[in-house]
């Protein structure tokens, strides 16, 4: 991404609205902001690929492994505003574990993207389906949608949940069962 590019086009943009760019507080703003895209965006070169490689571990189990409350932070593709919430991933091994942190890292790889919620979802499932060859995965996300709740139709209390199963999740209902109910339970230091 061009940063200076960007900053001069947020510098337009401010003038279109009606500020002026080069009072106080804007001075730095069309810089602050390109750079804050940049970061925002940075899934766009990120590979799954890159994150899991010396991160997927040989183990004998078929286990059912689930991350809960995974904070998840995006750009609605519609509004490039935020939409901000929890993800929860579950996944039935076939003798292949993949580092804990690096789930949370493929959630981070697809949000920082213009997204919507449903894709979303659907990417990081099939991300961890490719690349673990699990016998089953299962996402549920949690999200509040700043496009809603500070424009249009204003609904401060919203909260869209999607969800993407493959393979087992998809097919077994007791599997899918399973999952949800674990990610259902309280967390231990709540209570």
């Amino acid at each position: 991404m061009d940063q200076k590019r960007v900053a001069e086009l947020i510098r337009e943009l401010l003038i279109e609205i009606g500020e002026d760019p080069n009072r106080e507080g804007l001075i730095r703003t069309p810089e602050r902001v390109a750079k804050s895209y940049e970061f925002l965006t940075s899934g766009c070169k990120t590979s799954v690929h890159e994150i899991t490689s010396g991160a997927i571990f040989e183990q004998d189990t078929n286990n059912m492994i689930v991350l809960r409350d995974i904070e998840v932070y995006s750009l609605c593709e519609h509004h490039m505003l935020p939409f901000f919430g929890r993800c929860h991933i579950g996944y039935v091994s076939k003798k292949k574990v993949l580092g804990v942190s690096k789930l949370a890292r493929i959630v981070d790889c697809y949000a920082r993207r213009l997204q919507i919620q449903e894709r979303l979802t659907q990417q990081i499932a099939r991300a961890i389906m490719d690349t673990l060859h699990a016998e089953g995965v299962g996402v549920v996300m949690e999200c509040q949608h700043l496009c809603m709740m500070m424009r249009g139709v204003q609904k401060q209390n919203s909260l869209m949940n999607t969800s993407s199963v493959l393979g087992s999740f998809h097919d077994s209902v007791a599997t899918r069962n399973e999952f949800l109910a674990l990610i259902s339970k309280r967390r231990v230091n709540d209570g």
